[in-house]
């Protein structure tokens, strides 16, 4: 079981990137989407676990799950949705794949936590990746608004990984609360947020929200992709450890490569499959001896 719930995670979270590129591409405005696919999954969740009585509605009034929503949802959508309107899903899969890097720099550089070597190591060859990803665009076309987009892409994951923290800080907090229900109320609050940006940035056009590809990419990710993909995840953290559901930043971003360029016609140059590698390799060296003491000849753990 636990096998199963974790190869449906890594296949919807590999196909989510493509799944909000289609959407924009179609027409929908990027703030508008995001909100209406992080609100409408994270009130639907809501409304199950109180109606099933698994959680109190005033659990909803606590500021805590605000910032937790303005960094985890907001920021880390807001800037995915609008960057993937100039960039290619496999390039923004593979960009959103630094969180664990930066996640290293911000516990180093301000919990003053230390690092072992490997961590160092592995963000020093994930950084090159990136710099390989990017330099051509930079260097060779000067294409300002790829390059935004990708800049932009890694603040949001900075947002995420801030928030990242708070949620972890926040399940050792309330740990009567489930973690489905803590991600349904900073998805609600996040959404809420992305649909304030849409009301004083953009203009919606309804055409574009009913067509096949607008509505199938809204739909897909706020069923699949939110309430499916992120209650698995949390399924998982509870039956395994807080490390292996994490292990899908080591499949998904070249699977995400994959699907752009089979269904999606993106192009695949020797710098972008370069630059993935790297990031990837930069990920699995930081986690190295995570890896190793969990799947080495013990096998796979089932504690926290």
């Amino acid at each position: 079981m636990i096998l199963l719930n974790y190869i449906l995670m890594c296949a919807i979270f590999s196909t989510t990137f493509l799944a909000i590129k289609v959407g924009v591409e179609a027409g929908l405005p990027p703030f508008f989407a995001a909100g209406f696919r992080f609100f409408t999954a994270g009130l639907l969740i809501m409304l199950w676990m109180i109606v099933t009585k698994k959680i109190r509605p005033s659990l909803l009034l606590c500021k805590d799950w605000i910032l937790v929503g303005l960094t985890s949802t907001f920021a880390t959508f807001a800037t995915l949705y609008w960057a993937e309107q100039y960039v290619d899903s496999g390039v923004a899969a593979v960009l959103s794949a630094t969180g664990p890097m930066m996640i290293l720099m911000l516990q180093t550089t301000i919990a003053r936590k230390s690092a072992k070597r490997s961590e160092y190591w592995g963000a020093a060859i994930g950084f090159a990746g990136v710099c390989v990803l990017i330099m051509p665009k930079l260097v060779l076309e000067q294409d300002t608004l790829w390059i935004l987009s990708c800049v932009v892409i890694l603040i949001g994951e900075l947002g995420y990984c801030i928030g990242s923290l708070l949620t972890r800080k926040l399940t050792v907090t309330y740990t009567d609360i489930s973690p489905i229900a803590i991600n349904s109320m900073q998805m609600i609050y996040g959404g809420l947020a992305l649909f304030v940006l849409s009301v004083f940035t953009e203009r919606i056009h309804i055409d574009a929200v009913l067509t096949w590809p607008g509505a199938g990419s809204m739909l897909y990710l706020t069923l699949i992709g939110s309430m499916v993909g992120h209650s698995l995840y949390a399924w998982l953290l509870k039956a395994t450890n807080a490390f292996f559901p994490s292990t899908w930043l080591f499949i998904s971003p070249m699977v995400a490569v994959g699907l752009g360029f089979l269904f999606y016609n993106e192009a695949i140059t020797l710098y972008s499959l370069l630059g993935s590698i790297l990031i990837v390799i930069g990920i699995v060296v930081m986690n190295l001896g995570e890896l190793t003491r969990r799947f080495g000849n013990r096998g796979l753990h089932t504690t926290a």
